[in-house]
């Protein structure tokens, strides 16, 4: 385990919104189940940014993959239930086994491949509690630009719909110390 994951881990459980809203979705025992995206990056960058509150996030991205049944109304159901359990948040549920239709990619194998296909590297990643009552972080593309303030394009992604993100989704005004990486690999 690298340093910086252990960092990670160490920010997620010291927030105890985000340990609430992990332990929630452990509950429910999705497969591969975790809250990704903002819900992680949005910590680490509020974090180098100093800010004494947290950047108040759009969604909870909810993941999970399950191969066996891709039913969307099953995303939905635990969407409820979800919202029942905590109303304030706007909660996202997606099974990744299906969403490779959507977006006219081959099909994922788990989450983390599916992670790998969007638009930024630094949202790829995603935050769980195992089995041993831990937080697990995972990512597809590890977590050093993450840490180093960055916002990368992912090639597997085109360059305008990841321009369109950074600039719809104010992240520079947010965060301001972030640098955009277009040509990363």
């Amino acid at each position: 385990m690298t340093t910086l994951h252990i960092q990670l881990q160490r920010l997620i459980e010291q927030d105890s919104q985000r340990m609430a809203i992990l332990r929630l979705v452990s509950s429910f025992n999705l497969p591969q189940g975790c809250v990704a995206a903002g819900f992680v990056r949005n910590l680490v960058w509020d974090t180098l940014h100093h800010h004494t509150n947290s950047t108040p996030l759009n969604d909870i991205d909810v993941i999970y993959f399950d191969s066996d049944n891709r039913d969307a109304a099953r995303d939905l159901a635990i969407e409820a239930q979800l919202s029942e359990q905590m109303p304030e948040l706007n909660w996202q549920v997606r099974n990744q086994a299906r969403m490779h239709e959507r977006n006219g990619d081959k099909p994922y194998l788990d989450v983390v491949d599916a992670m790998s296909y969007w638009p930024e590297k630094e949202t790829a990643v995603a935050a769980k509690i195992n089995a041993d009552a831990m937080v697990e972080c995972i990512s597809a593309f590890g977590y050093e630009s993450l840490f180093a303030l960055h916002i990368s394009h992912n090639p597997k992604r085109d360059i305008s719909s990841f321009d369109q993100r950074v600039t719809s989704k104010n992240w520079l005004t947010l965060w301001p110390k972030l640098t955009v990486v277009r040509n990363s690999v």
